[in-house]
C-alpha cells in the first residue's frame, strides 16, 4: 500500500495534546505489528489459555513445526523474545531468509541466542492462531481495540500462502511485520490508544483490559538482550535511546514508525514516517517541552 505522509500525535495525561499530519489514515506499520502480536499473547495469558511461558509450545500445540529434537525445545517465551532459533520453512519462507546475524552461522540452543527474525515472528502468529482458533484480528478487536475505542477500519494481513483450515474454516495466519508483506495497517489514533493502554498498566476507564502482570512481562528485559522484552523495545539505563526516559519503551517499525510509551512523563507519542535517526531527538524535544 502506498505510504501516507509524516504524521504523529502526543497524548499527555490521557488527553490528546497535539497532532500533525493525517493521523486518521489507515496505513502500514511494519514491525509495530510485533507489539500487537505480543498483546494477543497477553490476552490469551489473561484468560488462562497460556499458563506457563516457559513450557514447550508443543505441549499445547500438536503441529509439525514444533516437533523434533531442536524445535521441540522452543517455548512461548522464546518466541516472544526472539530467542527461539527455530529452523524450518513457514509460508514458503525459510528461517534463513531473515537471519540477520549470519546465514551460515551455527544454530544455537533455543533460549541462548537473540536474533531479530520475521520468519520466526510469523511462527508466533501461527501458534497464536492455533491457540485461539480464530483470526487474530477478530481476537484483538473484540477483546482490546473495540473496548478502548479503536476504529473498526484497521486491518491485519498475512500472505497468499498463509491460509490454513481450522475447525472447518479457512483462516489466514497474519504476519508480525511487513518484511515480506502483510502486517497491521491502522491509524495513528489507534496506535495511541494501544500505547496509552500500556501506559495505564492495562486499564481503560473502569475496565482492566490487560493485566498489570502481562504489562510487566511484556516490558521486562530478555536476559540475553536487555533492550528487548516481549516484542517491545526497552531502554534500560538509556541503552537504546540515551536522551529519553530509562523506563520508557516503544513499538518500532521500519520507515520511522513508533509508539513511544513514557510512564514517567505520563506520555504516549506516536510518530509515523519520521526519519528513524531523528526519532530520539523528536521525542526528547517533546519531553523537554513538557518540563519547560
Amino acid at each position: 500500500k502506498p505510504m501516507g505522509g509524516v504524521n504523529g500525535l502526543v497524548v499527555r495525561g490521557g488527553y490528546l495534546a497535539a497532532e500533525f499530519g493525517d493521523t486518521l489514515r489507515t496505513d502500514m506499520t511494519y514491525s509495530v505489528a510485533k507489539s500487537y502480536l505480543s498483546t494477543v499473547a497477553g490476552l490469551a495469558w489473561d484468560r488462562g489459555m497460556l499458563t506457563d511461558l516457559d513450557a514447550p509450545v508443543r505441549e499445547l500445540l500438536d503441529d509439525p513445526v514444533f516437533q523434533g529434537e531442536h524445535n521441540g525445545q522452543i517455548t512461548w517465551r522464546h518466541l516472544l523474545q526472539q530467542t527461539s532459533e527455530w529452523t524450518g520453512t513457514l509460508w514458503s519462507m525459510r528461517d534463513i531468509a531473515d537471519r540477520r546475524k549470519g546465514v551460515d552461522r551455527e544454530i544455537q540452543t533455543p533460549g541462548t541466542f537473540w536474533e531479530y527474525n520475521d520468519v520466526r515472528v510469523n511462527l508466533l502468529g501461527y501458534a497464536l492462531l492455533l491457540l485461539w482458533r480464530r483470526p487474530l484480528r477478530e481476537v484483538m478487536h473484540e477483546h482490546m481495540m473495540g473496548p478502548i475505542g479503536g476504529t473498526d477500519d484497521w486491518e491485519w494481513h498475512g500472505y497468499s500462502t498463509s491460509w490454513v483450515e481450522i475447525d472447518g474454516q479457512q483462516m489466514q495466519s497474519v504476519s508480525g511485520g511487513t518484511h515480506f508483506g502483510g502486517g497491521v495497517w491502522t491509524s495513528s489514533h489507534n496506535h495511541a490508544r494501544l500505547g496509552l493502554l500500556f501506559q495505564r498498566n492495562g486499564r481503560w476507564g473502569d475496565q482492566q483490559i490487560l493485566s498489570e502482570e502481562w504489562i510487566r512481562i511484556a516490558t521486562t528485559s530478555c536476559e540475553i538482550e536487555p533492550v528487548y522484552g516481549a516484542m517491545w523495545w526497552l531502554n534500560p539505563n538509556g541503552m537504546r535511546w540515551p536522551k529519553l526516559s530509562h523506563t520508557g519503551y516503544s513499538a518500532n517499525g521500519a520507515g520511522g514508525n513508533f509508539i513511544w510509551v513514557d510512564p514517567d512523563n505520563d506520555l504516549t507519542v506516536v510518530l509515523r514516517w519520521v526519519h528513524p535517526e531523528k526519532a530520539q531527538d523528536c521525542l526528547a524535544e517533546i519531553a523537554g517541552a513538557l518540563k519547560g
